[in-house]
């Protein structure tokens, strides 16, 4: 009987780590076309799955996801969640490794305890907190803290580079004092932040370069 009762209870913990994996299809062409890879954990490199910068559109099923541009999480980074991704934008076909990231208090990348979502293109996020460590800015596509999201920790002479220009309307700054200007290489009108969450802030849309200045 206590075979019997061990048994069904290491099974009963096996279906419930298996239902709270997270899973990321990701497609050969836009809008879901292609072939596709589904993955169910963490892949450092895609050529393992004969993959490698192949994806330009994306299903996130469960979870939350970081996807790179290097093998090894390397590179730079974007997170999605829970939702559809018809294009990658300046991901296409250049995402190397993926993995499902911790959705629980963390600091860095992470947001902070609100119900915020980040819902990609055409994505339904599920509210779940999340965090990668080391970046010193989160900058958001929209306001409160949603949409597209990009982590930086050091001067940015031109925001195309992450196809981030003219689209960040929020802000969560985890360490020291950030100038944001309206022109490339720190140009124009600038303001002026210290560490923060700022879910509306004044250059709404304008910002196209940011640098440490303090």
């Amino acid at each position: 009987m206590k075979k019997i009762m061990t048994a069904a209870l290491l099974l009963a913990a096996l279906n419930q780590v298996s239902a709270q994996a997270g899973e990321l299809t990701l497609f050969s062409r836009p809008d879901f076309g292609g072939q596709d890879v589904s993955l169910r954990g963490a892949t450092s490199d895609l050529n393992q799955r004969d993959f490698n910068d192949r994806a330009s559109s994306a299903v996130v099923r469960s979870g939350t996801w970081e996807v790179c541009e290097h093998a090894d999480f390397g590179g730079r980074c974007m997170i999605l969640e829970r939702g559809e991704y018809p294009t990658l934008r300046r991901f296409d076909n250049l995402i190397s490794s993926a993995r499902e990231i911790d959705r629980g208090n963390r600091g860095g990348w992470g947001r902070d305890r609100d119900h915020d979502r980040d819902d990609g293109n055409r994505g339904n996020g599920n509210g779940n907190d999340y965090g990668r460590r080391g970046d010193a800015v989160m900058l958001f596509e929209h306001a409160r803290f949603e949409g597209r999201q990009v982590g930086v920790h050091n001067d940015v002479r031109t925001l195309r580079d992450f196809d981030f220009n003219d689209v960040i309307s929020s802000i969560i700054i985890n360490d020291g004092r950030w100038e944001f200007c309206n022109d490339a290489d720190f140009g124009g009108q600038c303001i002026t932040y210290g560490p923060g969450r700022y879910p509306v802030i004044d250059m709404n849309d304008r910002i196209s370069s940011m640098r440490r200045v303090r």
